[in-house]
């Protein structure tokens, strides 16, 4: 079946992501959005990027909390509207402008959003695949297929992976089609990112990783044993699954974050560099 191209992004659609741009669901719960801001704990100091403002239901509480609110919007016939809820606060922006092309602020940023969901992993990936930007910490409404890929323990992606060596992404709670005008046809969930204190991978080793995520990721299912073997000595390998609690028939996606840090830093300290996975150029592209 031939893969048809989303007309806001250009991007071609799998087959597991709706076409969520043109058929827009706004948020009207007044809880929920309220919940959505408590959650994202934005303070006066603060400078808060929307992506995909819709109708405004966000912006305005944002625009009463926050320093600075950047209201991203790329549907034309809501820009008036955005323009005129706002109107009486002098700290929002509205930017009329394909998210997939925007520039991030070069300062420290917080992120609030009910994002469409056609194009939720490249979003995700314009938010955390480079971890040296001032992106902080988010809460954001996705599709809940989406939500439990990113969030759960077992990690199927390489990309996902790397996101969590920098950032901490948890489900916070699944939200019902009723809370959307009009009603998607998928059910939908509330995601809390937070950039982790101390990151388990240094930045400088950042193509380092991935190219080991890439390797280990080809099949998620593959027993962690025979992975390892593509790196390891039998006695690295030994001296890995002791320090680090690994057993070796444990499918290599269902690793911890905490685990990968120590097969990380193992590679980097014992194995020669000649030796450790490479990126192809596509694979190297994904992370641009």
């Amino acid at each position: 079946m031939t893969r048809r191209k989303h007309k806001y992004s250009g991007t071609k659609l799998s087959r597991g992501e709706p076409p969520n741009f043109s058929g827009q669901h706004f948020l009207h719960k007044p809880g929920l959005i309220r919940e959505i801001v408590d959650r994202a704990q934005i303070g006066s100091e603060d400078t808060v990027l929307e992506l995909g403002a819709g109708a405004g239901a966000l912006t305005t509480l944002l625009s009463e909390r926050a320093g600075k609110v950047l209201a991203v919007e790329y549907d034309e016939k809501l820009i008036d509207t955005l323009k005129r809820k706002t109107a009486a606060y002098g700290n929002t922006v509205i930017i009329h402008q394909n998210i997939l092309n925007l520039r991030l602020p070069k300062g420290k940023f917080h992120v609030v959003a009910n994002i469409p969901y056609a194009i939720t992993t490249p979003i995700m990936k314009l938010l955390l695949n480079r971890p040296t930007s001032g992106f902080q910490r988010g809460v954001i409404v996705m599709e809940k297929g989406a939500a439990k890929r990113f969030t759960s323990p077992y990690v199927k992606n390489a990309y996902v992976l790397v996101w969590k060596m920098w950032f901490d992404l948890r489900l916070i709670k699944e939200i019902s089609r009723e809370c959307f005008s009009p009603p998607p046809k998928v059910e939908s969930a509330m995601v809390k990112i937070t950039r982790r204190p101390k990151p388990i991978i240094g930045n400088q080793d950042r193509m380092a990783f991935i190219g080991l995520a890439e390797y280990a990721l080809k099949v998620a299912t593959a027993p962690a044993d025979d992975v390892l073997r593509g790196i390891f000595t039998p006695i690295q390998i030994k001296h890995l699954k002791r320090s680090s609690d690994i057993r070796g028939d444990q499918s290599i996606g269902s690793l911890t974050v905490q685990q990968w840090g120590v097969v990380f830093h193992t590679m980097t300290r014992h194995v020669p560099r000649p030796y450790w996975p490479r990126l192809s150029k596509k694979q190297l592209e994904q992370y641009q």
